[in-house]
Parts: structure tokens; sequence; C-alpha cells
């Protein structure tokens, strides 16, 4: 059911996620594509890939000659990346798998690349050892993990409404999603045998639909958004939602929408 502002949740979170983080993933998709050196040919895996941003990127970018897999641990989201899968560019191979445990032979990609994943696995050094396995000699690899979040006018909301109708374990979890310090990656693409290792910072300004139907629209597509539907039930996200429309009201412009700020770090490695 819709409330006044319009919003109605529908659909499954895999399919939300494509749709409402489309607008802050594809700047950063460009970059870490960029920053891998992408050529006519290269053969590309796009690691927990989700619904495949960064897999149908490279897919443009190689083109025909070219090879594109990607791989996630969640099912539904390789089932919504195959529906978005584009037909003009080679098929890419969606496969479900983790990343710590990957199906390809050693040394079959020209680059790796990972947006907005390595943060949540499980075993960050076990997934950047096969990483490094399925890139070959000199071979790329690039990824993307959000900066701290007071840097991110956008997740200072979020988080402010997960803690209010979530909880506080709830908000816990969440301050994972940050967790990719350029320490932390740096060590571990190293351990992995990686070299010319580097962490830099990113910033895009992103324009944003209206936010009384986008803010409980994007939440509803990630864990914590079902956390609280599954706690409190859809009225509890529309009022999570709400809370971000106002803590940001300062941003919006007259039609309801606003740019953002959304930072990332940058790490890169030559294998």
């Amino acid at each position: 059911m819709a409330d006044e502002s319009g919003f109605q949740l529908n659909g499954s979170a895999p399919e939300r996620y494509e749709r409402y983080a489309a607008p802050f993933m594809t700047p950063f998709v460009d970059a870490i594509l960029d920053a891998v050196d992408l050529y006519p040919g290269a053969k590309v895996l796009d690691l927990a890939c989700g619904t495949g941003f960064a897999a149908r990127g490279a897919a443009a970018r190689v083109g025909p000659s070219g090879r594109v897999s990607g791989a996630d641990v969640n099912p539904a989201m390789i089932g919504v990346a195959e529906e978005h899968a584009p037909r003009m560019y080679p098929d890419i191979d969606f496969t479900v798998a983790p990343a710590d445990k990957l199906p390809y032979e050693d040394a079959a990609f020209d680059a790796v690349v990972c947006q907005q994943g390595v943060q949540f696995f499980p075993d960050l050094e076990a997934a950047f050892a096969e990483a490094a396995r399925v890139t070959r000699s000199d071979g790329r690899f690039a990824a993307t993990a959000w900066a701290p979040r007071d840097l991110i006018p956008y997740f200072v909301a979020q988080y402010e409404a997960v803690e209010e109708y979530g909880g506080r374990e709830l908000a816990a979890n969440y301050q994972g999603a940050f967790s990719g310090t350029p320490d932390r990656l740096s060590a571990a693409l190293s351990g992995a045998g990686f070299r010319d290792v580097s962490v830099r910072q990113i910033t895009f300004g992103v324009p944003l639909p209206p936010l009384d139907v986008y803010a409980p629209g994007q939440l509803s597509s990630t864990s914590w958004g079902q956390a609280i539907v599954d706690t409190g039930g859809e009225d509890a996200l529309r009022l999570a939602g709400r809370l971000v429309h106002t803590r940001l009201t300062g941003h919006t412009a007259p039609d309801g929408t606003t740019t953002l700020p959304f930072t990332a770090n940058l790490l890169t490695g030559i294998r």
C-alpha cells in the first residue's frame, strides 16, 4: 500500500536494489573501471557483483571480443543481474559463488573489480587471496568501499533512521558498511600478493530523486530496511524514510530532488 508520498513497497529486495542503488553506484562504477584500464578483448571479473552494475559497465568497454564474469553469494541478486544483462555485448557469465571460493581457473582474468562489497566479506584476506589467484600476472584490481559515514550526509541521516526504528544492535550492524578503511584494505591486498597498492578518496555529487519516495525505497533495498520491516512493519519503514527526508531538508530543492556528496575509498593494485 502506498502512503501519501507515493512510496509503495513492492518487488524483491534485489529488484529494489537495482532501482534505488543506481544513482550513487553509477559514478563509482566508472571510477573502478577507469582504474583497471580496460581495453577491447579484456577478461574481467566483477566480484560480489550484486545486480551487475560494474559487470554491465565492463561489458560495454571490453566489447564483443572480451569476456565478463560476475560472482555473488546471493542467488537472488544473481537472478536480477541476469535479467538486466545487456544483449548487445558479449553475454555476461553470472555465477553464484562466495568471494573466498571462486569457480575460476588460475590467472583467468586481466582485471578484477569489486563495487562496494569488500567491507562485507567475512574473511577479507581469503577473498583477496582468491582475487590474486584468478588475476593474471600484471593484471589489475580495483574496489570501492564507503569512506567514513560522517563524510556522506545521506548515510548520516540513514544511520539515525536505522537506529531510531531498528534499535542500537541494528545500527551497530549498519556501521559495518563503513569498515573498509584504507589501512585494512591496503594491508589485505598487499598480503594477497598485489603490488603498487594504493587507496585514495573519491567524491561525486550525486543527484537523487525526490526523497519522500526515494529514501524509504532505497532503505527497503537493504538488509537494515528489511530488518525494520520484520520488526515494525512497513509503517516503520515509511517513518524511517521520512526521518531521512526530514534530516536532509536543508539540501532539498523545491521540486524535492537533492544533490549530495558520496565519498568512497578507491583501492587499487597490480598482480
